[in-house]
């Protein structure tokens, strides 16, 4: 077997997170910037869940999902930050090694269970604009419950292997790791022994895990376009394009960084390149999930003003709607 002993596990107790910047000016500059922005990702998507739970008329099968997406990403977003944040302004920038494995674990969880979960929210849009007449027959709540219960026990499943694999590799330093927080390719490069067939192994968890979802996605919407495309109205081919063009948006901005982090050998491993795209998965993507699901949805709008007394009759917004164009 290829594993090393366990009593040789890890000559390493803690590992230190190099961040962004070892200058104390910058490092209360971005502190502030990034106080805010996990500020605004957090409320914003908490706003969001928090909508759909109160009104009644967003207890359908599309909002339900993108309360949990939102769910999702105020975790992942906190599984990093906060600890960002604490080490901005700390003199010490350590994380015990048991604090790094759960970082990662809990943080590859949350990352590989939105990307299923993307799947499942173009499966949504799929069968609103295919078959919306039998949409709330074909997606009744125990389908959705497991589709949310199965993608949450694939992410944390993989994630789990993809850890083990990982810090089951001898530490013996050094154990500065060169970045914000435990990611898995950054952490893999301080091993001291040949990480090769690792990397094979993990390649083959990020194909399964990042490939398959996104072939799904596409293959969902060329099945979508193919069917807007047979709407006679320019209207009607228009409204139903805006239906998944927030979907569409916020999967690309998740998905073309995070298959080049963790789509590629060790050998083209760029730290501080590394540190700024993870950014995009890890913060902005849950900064701009709100944004982009709420501005031009008028179901969200109309909830919030109702929740804030400022409107009358906003009740009725969502089931006077057709199922298939319900995000406009």
């Amino acid at each position: 077997m290829w594993m090393p002993p366990m009593q040789n596990q890890s000559w390493v107790s803690e590992f230190i997170l190099l961040g962004f910047s070892r200058d104390s000016t910058s490092n209360r500059i971005l502190f502030v910037a990034f106080f805010l922005l996990y500020l605004s990702a957090v409320l914003g998507n908490g706003l969001i869940a928090t909508l759909i739970c109160l009104d009644v008329h967003l207890h359908t099968p599309m909002y339900f999902f993108l309360c949990i997406l939102s769910l999702l990403d105020m975790s992942y977003v906190t599984t990093t930050v906060p600890q960002m944040l604490v080490h901005l302004l700390s003199q010490s920038q350590t994380i015990s090694f048991a604090g790094c494995w759960l970082q990662m674990f809990v943080f590859g969880a949350l990352g590989l269970t939105e990307c299923i979960f993307f799947v499942v929210m173009a499966y949504d849009r799929y069968i609103a604009i295919c078959y919306p007449l039998r949409y709330t027959v074909i997606l009744n709540w125990n389908l959705c419950t497991r589709l949310a219960a199965g993608s949450c026990a694939c992410g944390f499943f993989f994630s789990l292997i993809h850890t083990f694999l990982t810090m089951q590799l001898p530490y013996c330093g050094p154990n500065m790791v060169n970045h914000y927080f435990c990611e898995g390719p950054s952490v893999r490069s301080l091993a001291c022994m040949d990480t090769h067939l690792i990397e094979i192994m993990d390649l083959a968890i990020s194909v399964f895990m990042v490939s398959v979802p996104l072939f799904l996605i596409v293959a969902s919407y060329i099945r979508i376009v193919q069917s807007i495309l047979k709407i006679k109205s320019i209207k009607g081919r228009c409204k139903a394009f805006s239906t998944c063009a927030s979907h569409l948006t916020v999967v690309s901005l998740f998905y073309a960084p995070a298959t080049y982090i963790y789509m590629r050998p060790n050998s083209s491993y760029s730290p501080d390149k590394d540190k700024q795209i993870s950014l995009f998965y890890n913060v902005f993507t849950a900064l701009l999930n709100p944004v982009v699901y709420s501005l031009r949805n008028k179901d969200i709008k109309g909830a919030f003003l109702k929740v804030m007394g400022w409107s009358r009759g906003t009740s009725e917004l969502g089931f006077r709607r057709g199922l298939g164009h319900n995000i406009h």
